[in-house]
């Protein structure tokens, strides 16, 4: 089988998910920075990895990858890490929740538009930081009161850690570095500890991944 490599960067929200992801399925893959700050992703190399100019992209089963949500779903039926519910009803519950944040927070949030943003402000103080701030606290706030629909056991949907779980973890990441207030979410603190305690997800987060 050929080798698996994920091209990735180490902050991308997107690519957490996927390194989250390779981990609870125990795939080794060798991972192949791509630098976002210095603009490598716009590469004539990186392009034709993603004409999209995004990460990750991962190189497996002798398949190029992209779109980290496409990705997780491909593991998930490769590799049986059962990361949703067999039952539709149950099913498109858990997607709802996972897609609250990586459908709707995150990309409005990511890198990009949050420099075109500080841009279009003149460089206003505080920017990209208030920009990042009006978005993610309600985004997490909806995603709290959301998980009042689930038992947290202690993950976001049950006992083992979930599509949901894979999407939330990168972005309390985000909310930790622009220093969003998120002491009021009881649900998703306790989510935040057994995450934390998961060697998939530990292995997987920004800081053990830099200095790797």
């Amino acid at each position: 089988m050929s080798e698996t490599v994920l091209y990735d960067y180490w902050r991308s929200s997107a690519s957490y998910r996927v390194r989250i992801a390779l981990n609870v399925a125990e795939i080794a893959y060798r991972a192949v920075p791509v630098d976002l700050v210095q603009g490598e992703q716009r590469s004539a190399v990186h392009l034709a990895r993603n004409p999209q100019g995004f990460v990750p992209v991962l190189k497996i089963d002798d398949l190029h990858l992209t779109q980290s949500l496409a990705i997780l779903d491909y593991l998930d039926s490769t590799r049986n890490l059962r990361l949703l519910p067999e039952g539709p009803a149950e099913r498109a519950k858990v997607q709802a929740l996972a897609h609250a944040i990586a459908v709707d927070l995150h990309p409005v949030c990511n890198l990009s538009v949050a420099k075109r943003a500080t841009a279009l402000s003149g460089g206003a103080d505080g920017m990209p930081g208030i920009w990042m701030r009006d978005f993610i606290r309600p985004g997490l706030l909806a995603f709290e009161a959301l998980l009042g629909g689930f038992e947290q056991s202690p993950y976001c949907c049950g006992a083992t850690p979930g599509l949901a779980d894979i999407c939330l973890m990168p972005q309390l990441y985000n909310a930790r570095r622009w220093e969003v207030d998120i002491s009021d979410m009881p649900r998703l603190l306790g989510v935040e500890a057994a995450c934390k305690s998961h060697p998939a997800f530990a292995a997987a987060h920004p800081e053990a991944v830099r200095t790797a």
